[in-house]
């Protein structure tokens, strides 16, 4: 059995970080409650731009316009979102296995990386295109339009071919859901491409996409702001992923300092008890050697 001076000096240690762990849950769980109304306020929004725009984007398929054409290269661009620190559970691991164990993990990747925990995880396999890790302490709309533009930019000049979205989407407090969305070009499923003669939705799903002003005018206002918004948004749900589990991380943490706690009470409490036994057998043994 360890000694009193041992539990006593473990004891207090793990007293130590269970202070500070409970001060993260404690900043988490404010940041969370900001970072959560963010989220719930454009998640709306973040959903019905990405489907209406690849509703858009399906029926402009003979149009030829520099951002609906994927460049020779095969090279795919993968937008990463993580976070700038740890504790937070399996917060960056789960977006960073999308890339390393999903369907891309063979394939020749550029990384634009918001969040530094990425970065330092993916650099090590593929070609670190951008970091933007401080983008992610503060998301603002016009650091998303930035980073849209930089890859749009190559996307027009053939050097990628196809432009990816890898974050963690945010439900609720506990649940948070690592995302890879395909932003261009858009894909038509073989169901689509399938559609039922006669049918009023196949017509309807058939039927060609007028723009006003030009066609090109109106793509050129509308794929970056599509772009923008998907990367805006992601930073956003994925803030609000990072705070709900860093505090679901430190609430665990807590609990299991607590634990631990009481058990090295308990032990410290038997080696107590069992040194002041000791002592009364050593003083009763004298006693009796005496008399």
């Amino acid at each position: 059995m360890a000694s009193m001076r041992d539990i006593k000096r473990r004891k207090g240690s793990i007293q130590s970080t269970q202070q500070i762990t409970k001060a993260m849950k404690l900043v988490s769980t404010v940041k969370l409650q900001r970072a959560k109304q963010n989220a719930e306020k454009s998640g709306t929004y973040f959903r019905y731009m990405y489907d209406t725009v690849n509703s858009i984007l399906k029926r402009t398929k003979n149009l030829d316009h520099k951002y609906l054409k994927s460049g020779e290269t095969g090279k795919k661009a993968v937008i990463v979102i993580t976070s700038n620190r740890g504790l937070a559970g399996g917060y960056n691991s789960n977006v960073i296995k999308l890339i390393t164990r999903g369907e891309l993990a063979d394939e020749n990747l550029a990384i634009y990386a918001i969040g530094k925990k990425g970065k330092e995880a993916l650099q090590r396999k593929y070609e670190i295109k951008a970091d933007y890790s401080d983008v992610i302490e503060e998301p603002a709309y016009a650091d998303a339009m930035a980073i849209s533009k930089e890859v749009l930019e190559a996307f027009a000049n053939g050097e990628i071919s196809e432009i990816y979205l890898a974050y963690t989407a945010f439900k609720n407090t506990v649940v948070h859901i690592p995302t890879l969305l395909k932003l261009l070009p858009v894909e038509i499923s073989q169901e689509e491409t399938q559609e039922t003669v006669g049918d009023e939705e196949a017509d309807d799903n058939r039927a060609p996409m007028n723009f006003e002003p030009e066609d090109e005018e109106a793509l050129n206002l509308l794929i970056p702001k599509y772009i923008t918004s998907l990367i805006y948004g992601g930073m956003v749900e994925a803030v609000a992923s990072e705070n709900g589990a860093r505090m679901q991380a430190m609430d665990s943490a807590t609990s299991n300092a607590e634990e631990m706690i009481d058990n090295l009470t308990l032990l410290y409490n038997r080696a107590r008890q069992g040194s002041i036994t000791q002592e009364l057998t050593e003083i009763i043994a004298g006693a009796n050697a005496i008399s």
